[in-house]
């Protein structure tokens, strides 16, 4: 299974990684974290052992997250196209690769979300794979272990600030373009023309989401 590491150009797919994908710290944070984002919970007086959860709904999660890989692999090459960093603006730094990479997977998990509680698994395993690759890029730029944790979480939150940004955004309850600014330009201030084009191009990437069936979604179609 391929895993993932930031590349130095917009031209690549994206966040590709080799050898073998670390494991979190304490082996169980990852998944509580996935868990947490996506509203599911672990009962505080006798947590669950690692993938417990997932036991009970699918008979082989790891195989399960092998088939979200193509879905996963789609939102870093979206994430990864010139367009953003050339039209919109977007830093091609190693944080503005984060951010595009986390904005559209927030794309795809709000689309998933209104399926309602049937499509929990599967956004919460598409999120393991987030933190998966996020893990390995953390460490390949020389984080520790003993702090990779903590980094990890800082990045779980900003993933579920995006969530709860561009649904608002999206759906008209809140202005989309500041959420562009807060959450994607943020020390980079960019001219409204910038903005303009990432919020005009993430609306639309949302519309042609909503038109794709969601089984066609889970296999990695994600829009036009």
């Amino acid at each position: 299974m391929p895993n993932h590491h930031f590349e130095n150009s917009p031209e690549s797919t994206g966040l590709t990684r080799t050898g073998p994908a670390p494991a979190l710290s304490a082996g169980i944070e990852g998944p509580n974290i996935a868990r947490k984002l996506n509203g599911a919970s672990t009962p505080p007086s006798e947590p669950e052992p690692p993938l417990s959860f997932f036991s009970r709904i699918f008979g082989n999660p790891a195989k399960e997250r092998a088939r979200l890989r193509p879905l996963y692999d789609s939102i870093v090459r979206e994430a990864r196209q010139p367009v953003w960093y050339r039209e919109g603006g977007v830093p091609d730094t190693l944080e503005g690769r984060f951010d595009m990479v986390s904005t559209i997977l927030a794309l795809v998990l709000l689309r998933l979300e209104r399926e309602g509680d049937a499509m929990k698994p599967q956004t919460i395993l598409l999120t393991e794979l987030f933190i998966d690759d996020m893990d390995g890029t953390l460490r390949q730029i020389g984080i520790g272990d003993i702090i990779v944790g903590k980094h990890v979480g800082k990045i779980m939150g900003a993933l579920g600030g995006r969530l709860g940004a561009f649904r608002d955004g999206l759906s008209g309850k809140a202005d989309l373009a500041d959420a562009v600014r807060r959450n994607i330009f943020r020390d980079a201030p960019p001219s409204e023309q910038a903005v303009d084009f990432v919020s005009t191009r993430l609306r639309s990437r949302g519309e042609a989401l909503d038109g794709v069936p969601v089984d066609d979604v889970l296999a990695g179609e994600i829009g036009r």
